[in-house]
């Protein structure tokens, strides 16, 4: 297969998978993660590069405290749990996004898992946590000292430390079709696949025959 360098998801559907199975939110964001976790192993088996995970926009806040404070606490355990892994595979974890308004627990544990994985370059995880593509840009331009021209501006954005900062695809579980703002400014050639499975029906297998639709594509870049 035409294995992409970078994949991207936007992670949709736990809470309306958990309200049709008769469940609690809760219950769709924990099986969210669990898949997603699965999700990331498999992009590593097949070779994709970096692999970049939506887990909270900078909207995401309008959501009830309850529930804000719930999926806070499963980042911190899905780092938790994701740190050996990493450290074993040798995968470096970026955040994007502002941590200015995480909470210091969760902040200070991003912190940590950069810190300790910095020094891979083999794979890449990048978790996307309070992360908005019009914000990044906006912090991209007061980040910029000089004027603003194409080739330059990439090294103030969040994307900056990849060594592919643009994703080959962005897959959307749920059924939306939309990207909803997610990397902007990353994505102007990117492949876009709309699954209509919620989240926590998207199997790492319905992953790889995803990647093997993208495989048959051609990319012309404007050509």
């Amino acid at each position: 297969m035409n294995i992409p360098n970078h994949v991207a998801i936007i992670p949709d559907g736990n809470r309306r998978w958990a309200k049709e199975k008769g469940k609690n939110t809760y219950d769709g964001h924990k099986k969210g993660f669990e898949q997603l976790i699965k999700i990331a192993k498999k992009a590593r088996n097949l070779g994709i590069k970096v692999f970049t995970v939506w887990a909270f926009s900078t909207e995401n806040w309008k959501r009830s405290k309850e529930e804000v404070n719930y999926l806070m606490k499963l980042y911190e355990i899905m780092l938790d749990r994701y740190l050996s892994e990493a450290l074993k595979d040798k995968v470096r974890i970026i955040h994007l996004g502002r941590k200015d308004r995480i909470n210091n627990n969760l902040r200070n544990k991003i912190i940590d898992v950069e810190g300790k994985t910095k020094k891979f370059d083999k794979s890449y995880l990048c978790i996307a946590l309070d992360y908005g593509g019009r914000d990044e840009i906006v912090r991209g331009i007061r980040s910029s000292k000089s004027a603003i021209e194409e080739l330059n501006f990439n090294q103030y954005l969040d994307t900056k430390d990849l060594p592919f900062p643009d994703p080959d695809l962005i897959i959307r579980t749920g059924g939306e079709q939309r990207i909803s703002g997610f990397m902007l400014w990353q994505s102007q050639y990117s492949e876009l696949v709309f699954e209509k499975k919620y989240l926590p029906d998207y199997s790492d297998k319905d992953f790889e025959n995803t990647i093997t639709e993208y495989s048959k594509r051609q990319r012309r870049f404007g050509k």
